[in-house]
């Protein structure tokens, strides 16, 4: 009640502000607040309608008063006034980087958006979308911006469509999604990241200089290899986990992405965020709309944890598939046989599925194709039967096997790729990403399919849809994609220029179709790790894959970065024989996120089994807190020795706390005591260590009691030694 009557109150001032400022002499000069719990975007029209970003930080508490906001910046000319614009235009006023650039039907490149009207729209308590439209005076062509809003949460979702009634086609040259506007008084600090292969998000923080910094893509598919388009900006100072002002941001889209982020001669930062336009000017029909992906952002005043946990809130609650619900253990196939297996084995392996005490069994790459088996990376891929010297009886009787031992069955699958020596290419080679004039050339001795082509869409639904019908009780699906587009070019698209954003609009139609026929069977989105997440593709996808790169210490690092943008329970950890830390290290690890196993379970040693079994049942009572709780970074793997994270839950009664020992130079250790946070300070705690491996006994007492003050103002000591790698504690609240 208290959070609806806040809202309420919030679009009363706002409407209560919008009928002020017409009744005043500026007839024209509306403002106009987007609001969250804590944050405030100012749109503002003037008395030229020009529409402007005044204000971006944190709400005030008199809405009227965003009214005063220009007067206290000092415009010099009317070139500056230009600078804020909600949305930039070019060809017309605008000299700095704009958001979108266009050629009308006349061949004129000039673009001038002006205010038309807003309507904001209460879509239930939390959520609310604003629409503000925008037309050109001479030309009959209309932008329309929409910034959907989560109130709690302080996220907002930023996109806009483009629509134009000129007598014939407009060329859009670039066509952002957002155009945000940030004011510091001492600068701003940028944190990127870029990884590759099994090097996925590495983090680099860098003070923002005047120009402008670009972030983009240009791969095709498998966007985010290279350079994820997730990216922070500090204000004013490097933000820490608990203090300073920071932007999270975020383009929603699959595909190739562009960021700009341009800071002025006046020092104010702009962001421009959208598709890469990059061989991508789209011809517009007349009264065709475009519509933009979201940009995604949120803005916290107390440090990146803050604006983390607003993020993932609004993830679980509002984008990722069944981002509330439950998540299946799995133990695959793919580290204890790879492409060498046949039905046998895998009988065997599903024996041991049930021994591990996992909910279900992954059967990886090399189950299908017959003229050319899939024996190996280099052939088969698009043949979607089963392999009739493997699997003799088919997929049909691995999932009565898993059944008859009660566990669950699920299948790997990369339908959107061919390897040239397969019966799909020699039979439509008109279906393949490829320039007919130029030399094939192969990622992984692979090519793209498409998914332009409606035909291709259907074969790719076909791909999923087949292996449902013929197995009804099919659990899971793990979705890869490890090929980038070379040669970019559609056999079936007239308009080259349309094809990555075609491409796109096909994937996204094939997993749409997918989603309505099977909406709640579990999918993996995978891409040679981490090379498509998003959250776009996570409307479709229950979990990501962050990197096939297992190392548990290496995993420390990588979890840690995707945490800032990615709740727990949307991340796939597997247990695997990476790295040389003990079985339980790697366990620890993989708790932190959605668990499964990817070990030959005949080959662990007597005790190793026990505690592996033990670490099921421990995580079964845990998941809820870890899946969805509040997270809280401890202390960084990057500026000391120890690595420790907290989850906890809602009532901040009870906890998790995972730490590691992240440098094994001698004596090095938990020196001092950690200091936990989001504790209730009042309340009286105990903390248990749980998970230990059989034979061993914990260092902690666990009979002590601590008061939520104590323990974030002085902390506890998981006492992490060389003889004590990885601890795990369960806090709980004594009444």
């Amino acid at each position: 009640m208290k959070f609806e009557k806040s809202m309420t109150t919030t679009l009363r001032r706002y409407s209560a502000l919008c009928c002020l400022l017409l009744a005043s002499g500026n007839v024209w000069a509306q403002t106009i607040p987007v609001e969250t719990s804590s944050n405030a975007v100012v749109l503002q029209a003037d008395a030229n309608k020009n529409l402007s970003v005044i204000y971006f930080g944190k709400k005030l508490g008199n809405a009227a008063e965003y009214e005063q906001i220009p007067a206290t910046y000092k415009q010099t000319s009317d070139y500056t006034n230009q600078l804020n614009s909600a949305y930039t235009t070019s060809g017309s006023r605008n000299l700095m980087e704009p958001a979108i650039t266009v050629t009308h039907a006349d061949g004129n490149n000039s673009l001038d958006l002006k205010y038309v009207s807003h309507n904001l729209n209460k879509i239930d308590a939390n959520v609310s979308l604003l629409t503000v439209v925008l037309k050109d005076p001479v030309y009959d062509f209309t932008v329309t911006l929409y910034y959907k809003t989560f109130f709690k949460e302080d996220v907002v979702e930023q996109w806009s469509v483009i629509k134009h009634k000129e007598k014939g086609n407009v060329l859009l040259q670039k066509y952002a999604s957002a155009n945000l506007h940030l004011k510091a008084g001492n600068g701003f600090w940028l944190t990127q990241y870029h990884g590759d292969w099994a090097k996925e998000m590495q983090p680099e923080e860098s003070k923002i200089t005047h120009g402008i910094k670009t972030l983009d893509t240009k791969l095709g598919t498998r966007t985010n290899l290279f350079m994820p388009s997730v990216f922070m900006v500090s204000l004013d100072k490097p933000a820490t986990e608990d203090e300073g002002t920071v932007l999270y941001g975020s383009l929603e889209y699959s595909g190739n992405f562009k960021t700009d982020l341009e800071l002025d001669y006046q020092n104010n930062l702009r962001i421009i965020s959208g598709i890469n336009n990059y061989a991508s000017a789209y011809t517009l029909k007349p009264n065709e709309e475009f519509e933009t992906p979201a940009f995604l952002y949120t803005l916290s005043s107390t440090g990146k944890g803050t604006a983390s946990r607003n993020m993932h809130t609004w993830a679980r609650n509002y984008k990722l598939l069944d981002g509330k619900g439950n998540r299946l253990t799995l133990l695959n196939n793919w580290e204890a046989t790879y492409f060498d297996f046949n039905e046998t084995k895998l009988f065997e392996l599903l024996k041991d599925t049930k021994k591990l005490g996992v909910d279900l069994f992954l059967l990886d790459d090399g189950w299908f194709a017959n003229k050319y088996p899939r024996n190996g990376d280099v052939a088969g891929l698009g043949d979607w039967e089963e392999n009739k010297t493997k699997l003799p009886n088919g997929i049909s009787s691995l999932v009565k096997e898993a059944k008859n031992n009660e566990v669950k069955f699920g299948i790997w699958i990369e339908p959107e790729m061919v390897n040239p020596k397969s019966q799909l290419y020699e039979k439509h080679p008109d279906w393949v990403v490829k320039q007919d004039k130029r030399e094939e050339y192969y990622f992984r001795n692979q090519l793209v399919l498409d998914l332009s082509n409606p035909k291709v869409q259907d074969f790719v639904f076909g791909v999923v849809d087949d292996l449902f019908t013929k197995n009804p009780e099919l659990a899971y699906i793990k979705w890869d994609c490890n090929a980038v587009i070379y040669n970019a070019h559609s056999s079936y698209l007239k308009n080259q220029n349309h094809f990555y954003i075609e491409y796109m609009r096909g994937l996204y139609k094939v997993l749409e179709k997918i989603r309505a026929k099977y909406p709640t069977v579990p999918m993996m989105l995978c891409s040679g790790g981490g090379g498509r997440v998003d959250y776009a593709a996570l409307k479709y996808f229950t979990e990501f894959w962050p990197s096939d790169n297992t190392d548990p210490l290496e995993r420390i690092f990588m979890q840690w970065e995707y945490s800032y943008f990615y709740p727990a329970i949307s991340s796939s950890n597997h247990v695997t024989d990476w790295g040389k830390q003990p079985i339980k290290y790697r366990t620890d690890v993989a708790m932190m996120g959605k668990l499964g196993f990817d070990i030959v379970v005949s080959h662990l040693k007597e005790n190793d089994l026990k505690y592996v079994q033990g670490a099921i049942n421990t995580y079964n009572t845990l998941k809820p807190i870890i899946w969805q709780g509040d997270q809280y970074r401890l202390a960084s793997p990057r500026e000391g020795s120890v690595a420790s994270i907290l989850y906890l839950n809602d009532s901040k009664s009870n906890g998790v706390i995972f730490n590691y020992l992240v440098n094994n130079r001698y004596d090095e250790s938990s020196k001092f005591p950690i200091k936990l946070k989001g504790l209730d300070a009042a309340k009286k705690y105990q903390i248990k260590e749980v998970n230990l491996y059989p034979g061993t006994n914990s260092s902690i007492d666990a009979t002590k009691t601590y008061t939520g003050d104590f323990l974030m103002k002085i902390g506890f000591n998981p006492q992490i030694s060389s003889g004590r790698t990885s601890v795990i504690l369960q806090i709980d609240e004594i009444k």
